[in-house]
């Protein structure tokens, strides 16, 4: 026996212990402390996925990216303000939306690589138990089958509300100590709602890769579905929809109103892609001065005084989309979910 099987056979004797022994133990303080079965997976899930050079890897990519586009946005704001062309009500969003053209903006960067860490968390969170064996054994012990798949999402999503949270932070704090503009109070509560924003996003992939890790047992073949799936609709759905909208564009001659339900169902089928409802609620909440994310006729418009919305408008106009994502991802979860409880452990182990 290897050394590297012993430590393995050695964690799993001290998990189930764990969680066979409910009795209380004794904390410093001389009070107790019940081990849950189901924060002790999370616990062991979170420091498996700190650990692991996977996960390193990715996250060292992003962050050099995020310090590109940090760079990049740099530069935009103080070739702007040399010329007099920046707005600077809102200078420290611009941190994150803004760019000079060498590199993508913060916000791009988090919509086409964020959905690498929700895949690369998830696509072997079952399969591996699986081929391993660890699966049926663990679950031989006093656990539900329901605690095991929770776990194994929450612990993810909780590191990816770190990873997303500490980059921001990153990107509050450098630009703190590029430009030297502090941010107003409405700016920081921007930048954490879209933060939040940008974790339910994340979650949404996290919770499809799970259900590809269990649907096939192998792991290449639930990552590439994975990966499939991201490339579809950050590369080629955009495509799809704007043939849909050539081939079926009315006539130049056609009055308003069927313009605009034109335009509305065009609205509705990028709606589809969890990417666009992403850029449209981040729009909303770092780019105050989008008052609309639909088409308005001249009526809307006149009267309207050019003011930045308040963070609360914001707020409900980005609503709908940050509902809609959270639905997905309820809905993926639920579908992994049943597929978990309906499967067959022992005679796959």
């Amino acid at each position: 026996m290897n050394a590297a099987t012993a430590f393995n056979n050695g964690f799993w004797k001290k998990l189930a212990s764990r969680l066979i022994n409910s009795r209380p133990d004794q904390t410093p303080e001389g009070g107790s402390r019940n081990y849950s079965p189901f924060w002790v997976l999370v616990q062991k899930e979170f420091g498996d996925h700190l650990r692991s050079w996977r996960f390193t890897i990715l996250i060292g990519i992003i962050t050099l990216a995020c310090i590109g586009s940090i760079y990049a946005a740099v530069t935009a704001i103080q070739a702007g303000v040399k010329s007099q062309q920046t707005d600077t009500s809102f200078l420290f969003l611009q941190m994150f939306t803004a760019s000079d053209g060498s590199l993508p903006t913060f916000v791009t960067f988090v919509s086409f690589l964020g959905p690498l860490i929700g895949i690369a968390l998830g696509f072997d969170a079952v399969n591996t138990e699986r081929s391993k064996g660890t699966l049926s054994r663990l679950l031989s012990q006093p656990l539900y089958r329901d605690d095991f798949i929770l776990a194994k999402f929450t612990a993810s999503l909780l590191l990816i509300s770190v990873v997303l949270f500490s980059l921001g932070l990153l990107v509050m704090g450098l630009g703190l100590f590029v430009i030297g503009y502090p941010p107003t109070p409405e700016e920081v509560l921007r930048v954490l709602c879209f933060l939040v924003v940008a974790v339910v996003y994340v979650g949404f992939w996290l919770s499809l890769s799970i259900i590809f890790s269990i649907r096939f047992r192998q792991t290449a073949t639930s990552a590439l579905s994975g990966i499939a799936l991201w490339i579809f609709f950050s590369v080629f759905y955009s495509m799809i929809i704007g043939l849909i909208d050539k081939a079926t564009a009315p006539a130049d001659s056609a009055g308003i109103g069927e313009q605009i339900s034109h335009f509305n169902w065009m609205l509705l089928l990028n709606r589809i892609s969890p990417s666009y409802l992403f850029s449209e609620a981040t729009s909303t909440l770092l780019m105050p001065g989008v008052r609309s994310l639909g088409p308005l006729t001249t009526e809307q418009v006149v009267g309207a005084i050019a003011s930045p919305l308040p963070l609360t408008q914001s707020i409900l106009l980005s609503w709908p989309q940050l509902i809609c994502m959270i639905a997905e991802t309820a809905i993926c979860f639920a579908i992994s979910y049943v597929l978990f409880m309906r499967q067959e452990i022992r005679s796959r182990a």
